[in-house]
């Protein structure tokens, strides 16, 4: 059987991840509960890094088309 839930958004996700911290630090959750949010949130955790190294790979690849292998810093201003 297959899991038909669709992904979350890396903001759908991270937002959720949130709320599961901040759940699990309130200490109000039995120890069932705890478990399975905490299992969740190792779910989340790991769609959102591999959104982030997606996205990564992606800019990676726009940059080689245009002829440059990596980003280029931002240059700070003396003011800040």
């Amino acid at each position: 059987m297959t899991d038909k839930t669709p992904t979350p958004t890396f903001e759908e996700s991270l937002s959720e991840l949130e709320a599961i911290v901040n759940e699990m630090e309130n200490g109000d959750l039995p120890l069932h509960t705890a478990l399975e949010k905490f299992e969740r949130g190792i779910k989340l955790s790991r769609q959102s890094q591999q959104s982030l190294e997606q996205a990564e790979q992606k800019v990676k690849i726009l940059l080689s088309e245009q002829g440059q292998e990596t980003l280029t810093p931002l240059k700070q201003d003396d003011n800040n």
